[in-house]
Parts: structure tokens; sequence; C-alpha cells
């Protein structure tokens, strides 16, 4: 094996690059895409790259937010919030709705998207997605580092508790992944990817 010329750093003592790599390595991130509502009735919808899903059983999602910003503050008042997925054909809209506003406006109308009613929950979900989830909270965590000092981040995670999918992204049965063509977060500010069926391959787990 050739030897590799390693490029090591600390974070705490900064990464030495002109752009901080870490989000750029952890690539690409699902998008999370989360609307929610305040106790009062305001509509937030908002994009966070910091997203996954965790468990089967119960289904349960989470997205970190690196401050107390308008979903987490939503979410902890209602209990509830949707999850939408984020694809090449809204890529613009969702992009709006990263504008930061003030609390009662809603980016819904700012995006020019349908606020569809969702069935178990009292959230809206964008009516353009082909896939949304409605959510119960389960859990807001203040991450914290090594050392026990809290972070200026929060982990909401929620329960999945309805699903829905556009059928045209069903074929045979099983869901098709990238007939959606969902984009997801890579680095920098602004970097993207598009996730396209010639991009997929398959590998057979061994056991």
């Amino acid at each position: 094996m050739t030897e590799k010329d390693i490029h090591s750093y600390e974070p705490a003592n900064g990464h030495g690059l002109r752009h901080d790599p870490f989000n750029a390595i952890i690539a690409p991130r699902p998008i999370g895409w989360i609307s929610s509502r305040d106790a009062k009735g305001h509509i937030n919808l908002a994009p966070y790259s910091f997203f996954n899903g965790f468990c089967y059983t119960p289904p349960i999602i989470g997205f970190s937010s690196t401050s107390w910003k308008d979903s987490v503050a939503n979410i902890q008042e209602t209990k509830e919030f949707v999850w939408n997925l984020a694809t090449k054909d809204l890529a613009q809209q969702m992009n709006a709705t990263a504008a930061h506003v003030a609390h009662d406006v809603s980016e819904f109308k700012i995006a020019g998207l349908t606020a569809a009613p969702s069935k178990l929950v009292n959230v809206p979900r964008v009516a353009e997605s082909p896939v949304s989830f409605e959510c119960k909270l389960t859990q807001i965590i203040q991450l914290q580092g090594a050392d026990g000092k809290k972070a200026q981040a929060w982990l909401t995670l929620g329960e999945v508790v309805a699903v829905h999918i556009d059928k045209a992204m069903i074929k045979d049965g099983i869901y098709q992944t990238a007939l959606a063509r969902p984009i997801v977060r890579a680095g920098r500010r602004g970097d993207y990817f598009e996730i396209r069926p010639e991009a997929m391959f398959e590998m057979v787990r061994p056991d």
C-alpha cells in the first residue's frame, strides 16, 4: 500500500483549510425539510442538513438544529412535526425556505408551496413533495461535548405515525428511491447532490 500524505488536525485548534471539511466529509446527507406549527398556529418550514433515520420499530427520524430555532421551539410547544422529501424539482423552493424571516411569516407562502393537511398531526405537509412523514415528538436533546459542556445544538427526534407517498414512486410494490430524484447535502454553504437511478448499485448482504 502506498503511503498517503495525510492532512491531520484537531478541530478545537482549527482545520487549516479554506473551508471546514467536516460537512463535506460526512456527505451526502439527507435533508430534514421540517414543517411545524407553534401553539398560536404560526406555521414554519425549514431545511436542516443534519438529518437521518434512527430506528425501524418504532420508526424514528431526527434532525439537529445548530441553534434554538423556530422549528425546535414550535415542536417543543406542540409535540408534532412533518418531514417532507426535498427533490430536484423542489430544490429552489426548499432553498427559499432557508431564509431568515419573522416568526409569523410562513415559508410556505414565500416559496409558493401548498400546505396540505395531515392525517394524525395538526401540522401541514408540503403537497408538492412526493413523500411526507407525520411525526410525534419523542425527545429533544441538547448535545454536549466530550467534556460535558453543552453545545448550542439540539437533536429533535420523532416517531413517524403516518406516511404519505406519491404512488408514481412505487413500482411493483417497491418504493423507488431514485425515481423521486431526492437532493442531499454536501459541503460548504451550497453544495448538493441529486440521486439518480443510474448512480445506484446493489450489493447483497452476506447474511
